[in-house]
């Protein structure tokens, strides 16, 4: 998918790149589970668009993206999500490896709303 560098049609891009992506993978035959809509279970319902403010706002967005893995409790160390970020802001030296330490139990909810 090519999109030209003018578009600021967020909501119409993130439509096309989600149907895309989803239309792949289920083509290679991966299993998802459908809603009761019977639209596949693979994505949020809604996206925030949000235009990074400074290097703070920057930050804060990304540790909030190397900590959802432990969130999700997929993990119970941010550096054992092998499809992070973080691996590389840790050999940049702007993060420690065992930074955010160990989480034994996802601690729940990390600044979403549930419901």
């Amino acid at each position: 998918m090519t999109l030209p560098p003018e578009d600021s049609d967020f909501s119409g891009r993130w439509c096309r790149i989600k149907g895309e992506f989803t239309r792949d993978v289920v083509c290679k035959g991966l299993p998802f589970k459908r809603d009761e809509r019977g639209e596949y279970a693979l994505w949020q319902k809604r996206f925030w668009e949000h235009t990074i403010r400074d290097e703070t706002d920057l930050a804060h967005h990304a540790n909030y993206i190397h900590y959802n893995p432990i969130k999700h409790g997929l993990v119970s160390r941010v550096s054992d999500w092998p499809y992070s970020s973080f691996h590389r802001y840790v050999r940049q030296g702007w993060l420690p490896q065992d930074w955010a330490g160990v989480v034994r139990d996802s601690p729940g909810a990390f600044g979403e709303r549930n419901g």
